[in-house]
């Protein structure tokens, strides 16, 4: 019986080799002029779910630092009263 690589049996049970999903680029490095704001409320709810949550990273492809900063932008919004806590 033959010795088969464990690359090989992966591909027999899917049928179709793996594809990798192209990374997002982060909206803040690709864009240098763009600075969150917490007044901006449009540009404050895309990173922030129906729900009220903060997306994470791998939804809003933010890099771990403007990631931080999104995150600081929103909590400030929230103080404000521009944006609610949760939604019920």
């Amino acid at each position: 019986m033959e010795r088969r690589d464990r690359r090989d049996r992966d591909k027999e049970k899917k049928g179709r080799p793996m594809r990798r999903k192209k990374r997002r680029v982060c909206v803040f490095c690709a864009d240098k002029s763009k600075v969150m704001d917490y007044l901006d409320i449009s540009f404050v709810r895309k990173f922030v779910s129906d729900r009220g949550k903060i997306l994470p990273p791998r939804t809003t492809g933010c890099c771990a630092l403007h990631q931080r900063v999104v995150a600081k932008a929103i909590k400030r919004a929230r103080e404000a009263g521009l944006v609610p806590y949760t939604l019920d």
